[in-house]
């Protein structure tokens, strides 16, 4: 199942430094697991938004939560579903 993902970090300055390393290794290990499909930077904020894919929505809970700035982030959650025009070949003529 795949998720929109809005998270919005606000981590303290004299915490700042450590978790944003630690968040980078723990997200690219969530990138090469296939969790993470797709994510963009929000230009001139500190948020990002993105295509998760997990089984349900405690499989994405705990993926989120393993994140090591899940305590100072803001999380909006949007399942998604299939659009009628998004056929799986990608051809949108049938």
């Amino acid at each position: 199942m795949e998720f929109l993902v809005h998270i919005t970090v606000s981590i303290p300055d004299d915490i700042a430094e450590d978790v944003v390393a630690e968040e980078r290794r723990v997200g690219a290990q969530l990138r090469e697991a296939g969790v993470i499909r797709r994510i963009w930077r929000v230009p001139g904020t500190t948020s990002n938004v993105g295509i998760w894919e997990a089984f349900d929505a405690t499989e994405l809970h705990d993926a989120l939560s393993s994140l090591p700035a899940f305590p100072w982030a803001h999380v909006e959650v949007t399942p998604l579903a299939v659009h009628p025009l998004e056929a799986v070949t990608g051809d949108i003529s049938a």
